[in-house]
């Protein structure tokens, strides 16, 4: 099973490289910079080039760990862990991890003059890397993730991966009646639809009636997992921009930190996630097997408690401390999805 999933990874890796090497990428590079063989040197450093900093790689752990939890959840018996799961599982995440690259490269490419103030260290803020070398590769990570979701042949995946790649490109690009993170509920719904809804729904299929070959059924942990995301994701979309707010300002970004202000927005998100939590308990509290309730039930106690310890000692008035507990909130958000699989 592992040869037969590591040739099939190989052959992915080949492919991106195989693009990567075709791409005109010297005559696009920054004068003070080689990009180009730094990149081919090293394949691996290729989904992180956009995603410098913490909140762009724990998108990526995130997502991948958001997939292998929700995949878990149409496992009905120990003889579905076979290689035909695995290897649909392995093309959901690639697929899905390409898409994502597009989508943050995208943001940081029409957001050059605020990522100035905000985060001056990522690469096209800092000018480490050109204008023209972020719009080759983003194009290029689109291009294999509609080309990787076409070729497996999985209608939820590809429909997943387009409903991404157009809510994602309405979110960030600058043209009339787009740009929707400009307007502070669209954007929140934005991120919604994808976290919560898209990546519950459609890779859950994806697994279910592609890999498996069963008929499609939303089952009570899938409703759960969808529900709970939601809250999840709304706090994702309201806390990320609470440290942004001195350059959402500046460039006219009506956020709702900029609109209510960071001390309401703070405490309304810690108040969502204890609802999210306490809903939680309920879900896990019905179900039929004992393992399960004492599991997601005590679980969700600990999340809960340790959340609302870590709000009370937060100084709202420091940048580093509310950016320290958004890193928090991604740790329970990796938390969560550990806990998902359990719902039964």
């Amino acid at each position: 099973m592992l040869s037969f999933l590591g040739g099939h990874l190989q052959f992915i890796r080949d492919l991106t490289r195989r693009v990567l090497q075709k791409l005109p990428l010297d005559t696009l590079l920054s004068p003070s910079q080689n990009l180009h063989r730094r990149a081919l040197g090293n394949l691996y450093e290729l989904p992180l080039m956009f995603s410098t900093g913490f909140r762009g790689r724990i998108q990526l752990l995130a997502q991948t760990m958001s997939i292998i939890s929700v995949s878990l959840l149409a496992i009905e018996r120990l003889s579905d862990f076979s290689p035909l799961f695995f290897t649909g599982l392995c093309e959901a995440i690639v697929a899905a991890l390409f898409m994502n690259i597009y989508i943050v490269g995208l943001n940081q490419l029409y957001d050059i003059e605020i990522d100035k103030v905000n985060k001056p260290y990522l690469p096209l803020a800092s000018g480490e890397y050109s204008v023209g070398t972020g719009v080759v590769i983003v194009t290029s990570f689109a291009l294999m993730s509609f080309w990787l979701g076409w070729v497996v042949g999985s209608w939820p995946l590809f429909w997943a991966l387009f409903v991404s790649f157009v809510l994602g490109t309405a979110y960030s690009i600058n043209l009339p009646l787009l740009r929707w993170k400009r307007f502070a509920f669209v954007a929140a719904m934005c991120i919604l639809a994808v976290r919560a809804v898209i990546v519950q729904l459609a890779f859950f299929l994806h697994i279910q009636t592609y890999v498996f070959g069963r008929p499609a059924i939303f089952t009570r942990p899938l409703v759960f997992a969808t529900a709970f995301m939601s809250f999840f994701s709304v706090v994702i979309a309201l806390f990320k921009d609470i440290p942004d707010i001195e350059g959402d300002k500046i460039f006219g970004i009506r956020s709702f930190s900029v609109r209510l202000g960071q001390k309401r927005v703070f405490w309304i998100c810690v108040y969502l996630l204890q609802m999210a939590y306490a809903f939680a308990l309920f879900v896990g509290a019905a179900s039929p097997f004992l393992w399960s309730k004492l599991i997601t039930a005590v679980g969700h106690v600990i999340l809960a408690s340790t959340l609302w310890y870590h709000a009370k000692s937060v100084d709202l008035n420091s940048k580093a401390a509310i950016t320290s507990f958004y890193m928090f909130i991604w740790k329970l958000f990796y938390a969560e999805y550990l806990l998902i699989p359990l719902v039964r």
